[in-house]
C-alpha cells in the first residue's frame, strides 16, 4: 500500500524535481496547502494563506517517511521563517502536512532530531493537511519541462536517485528503414495512431517481470512494477518509467475526448492514459497498445544494455 506527504519547502518546483527522481517515489505533484480557504491560484496564494507544496506518494517498502524527512531537511533552511532561497513570502514557508495521524509522531522525532543542529528555533510547521489545491498545469513538473529553470534545490546530486533516460542515447530510424523492421500492426499503430485488438495483442496479460521499450527507439518507457489488470484488453500501466519519456496530446477522434499518449524520442503512437485507474497508485491508467512496446524480461535486462533500471522493477 503506497503513502503519502504533503512537504511545502520553498519554491515547489525543486522540492518536486528533488523527490520524484527517488527511487521509493512513485508519483509527485505541486499544489497549495493549508491556507484558509478551499480555492486559490498562484495569483491569490499569498492572500489566502496557502503554502507552495509538493504531494509525494511513495512505497514504503523502498523508501521510510523518516528517510523523506531527512532528504526534506537536507534541501531547506528549517529555521528560516516565510523565506527559502530567493522566494519571500508566507507562500514559500516550510510546512510538514500528513494526512495519516499515525505520521505525526514520525514527524516530531525527526523535527526534534534535526533540532539538535541549530541554535536557532525551527519554524516549519507540522500540521494535518487541509485545503490542498492542484497548481496550475504549468507548474506541474516544472523543470522536467523547463530543465534550466528557477531552482533554489541542489539537483546534482539526489540520493537514492532513479536512473536517467538522456534523450541523446535514442533515435529514430528513417520511414522507410521502419517499415521494414517493424511488422505491418507495430507501423500502423506506431506510426498510422491506430489501436490493436483488445485482448488479442501480445502483453494484454503479461506477469513477467521486466521493462517495456519504444518498439521504435528502445526508449525506457514503462517497467512490469507499474503494471496491472485492468480489465481493459491492453497492457496498463500506473505510469511511465519517467515523466520525460512521454508527452500528450488531446484526442478528439471518434467523437470521445481523451487524452493521447506519445513517446518522447520516436513520438510513436503508444496509446491513451484514463483518469479510472488505482486511486492508491495516483489514479491513471495508461492503456498502452502492445504494439507498440517491446519487452525485455527481467533476466534479459543486463544483456540488453538496461541493466541500470533493474533497481526499479519488485
Amino acid at each position: 500500500m503506497l503513502k503519502e506527504i504533503y512537504l511545502a519547502g520553498g519554491c515547489f518546483w525543486g522540492v518536486e524535481a528533488f523527490f520524484n527522481r527517488m527511487i521509493g517515489v512513485e508519483y509527485t505533484d505541486v499544489g497549495y496547502a493549508n491556507g484558509s480557504t478551499s480555492q486559490t491560484n498562484y495569483e491569490l496564494v499569498d492572500s489566502t494563506g496557502h503554502a507552495e507544496t509538493v504531494h509525494v506518494v511513495y512505497d514504503p517498502r523502498q523508501i521510510e517517511l523518516k528517510e523523506i524527512l531527512q532528504y526534506y531537511f537536507s534541501i531547506i533552511d528549517p529555521t528560516s521563517l516565510n523565506k527559502q532561497g530567493n522566494d519571500i513570502g508566507t507562500q514559500y514557508r516550510t510546512g510538514i502536512y500528513y494526512v495519516d495521524p499515525q505520521d505525526e509522531g514520525v514527524i516530531r522525532q525527526v523535527l526534534e532530531q534535526e533540532q539538535t543542529k541549530y541554535t536557532a528555533k525551527i519554524v516549519t510547521q507540522v500540521e494535518p493537511l487541509r485545503n490542498y489545491i492542484l497548481a496550475e498545469e504549468y507548474h506541474q513538473k516544472y523543470l522536467d519541462k523547463n530543465p534550466h529553470g528557477y531552482c533554489h534545490v541542489d539537483l546534482s546530486s539526489i540520493p537514492n536517485s532513479k536512473p536517467r533516460i538522456d534523450a541523446e542515447n535514442y533515435t529514430k530510424p528513417a520511414d522507410s528503414e521502419l517499415k521494414n523492421i517493424l511488422t505491418e500492426m507495430q507501423y500502423r499503430v506506431t506510426q498510422g495512431n491506430e489501436t490493436e485488438p483488445a485482448f488479442h495483442n501480445e502483453y494484454w496479460d503479461n506477469t513477467e517481470k521486466g521493462i517495456y521499450v519504444d518498439i521504435v527507439t528502445g526508449e525506457p518507457l514503462f517497467v512490469s512494477s507499474n503494471q496491472y489488470d485492468s480489465g481493459c484488453g491492453w497492457p496498463s500501466f500506473t505510469r511511465p518509467i519517467s515523466d520525460v519519456v512521454v508527452s500528450y496530446k488531446k484526442d478528439h477522434s471518434f467523437g470521445m475526448k481523451r487524452v493521447e499518449v506519445r513517446s518522447r524520442i520516436g513520438d510513436s503512437h503508444l496509446g491513451h492514459v484514463f483518469e479510472d485507474g488505482p486511486r492508491e497508485k495516483g489514479g491513471l491508467r495508461y492503456c498502452i497498445n502492445s504494439a507498440s512496446l517491446r519487452f525485455i524480461p527481467l533476466s534479459e535486462m543486463d544483456k540488453e544494455g538496461y541493466g541500470e533500471f533493474k533497481i526499479l522493477i519488485d
